[in-house]
């Protein structure tokens, strides 16, 4: 089992940038793949992006693409969301997630692939 905590939201204007952490508790941290997905209100929770065990391999929403980077640091247990050229519609509360197995074909892309998820992080991209 994993624990996990994000910080690193806050309020940005548009344009700007802000780095999501997670890190991540317990010694097994290189075998979970890892996402980011945000929930907007009135909305359901979308996918952001993943990245793989030993980051072998990284997705993003169609939306961020070229604007966010994941990242993961095995030695500090935690995983990145550098975010640049934020836009309003970017405001959400932005969640970590983790698990070690999935079924979907393809990448972790789905609220469904993972069992594990952090409290969430507040961001808020004012125009």
């Amino acid at each position: 089992q994993v624990q996990l905590v994000e910080s690193g939201g806050g309020l940005v204007q548009a344009g700007g940038s802000l780095r999501l952490s997670c890190a991540a508790s317990g010694r097994t941290f290189s075998s979970y793949y890892m996402g980011w997905f945000r929930q907007a209100p009135g909305k359901e929770r979308e996918f952001v992006a993943t990245i793989l065990r030993n980051s072998l391999g990284t997705a993003y929403a169609e939306s961020v693409k070229g604007r966010f980077t994941i990242s993961r640091d095995s030695a500090k247990n935690t995983v990145y969301l550098q975010m640049n050229s934020l836009k309003p519609e970017d405001t959400a509360v932005y969640y970590c997630a983790a698990d070690q197995t999935y079924s979907t074909v393809g990448l972790p892309m789905k609220p469904g692939d993972y069992d594990y998820w952090g409290q969430g992080t507040q961001v808020t991209v004012s125009s």
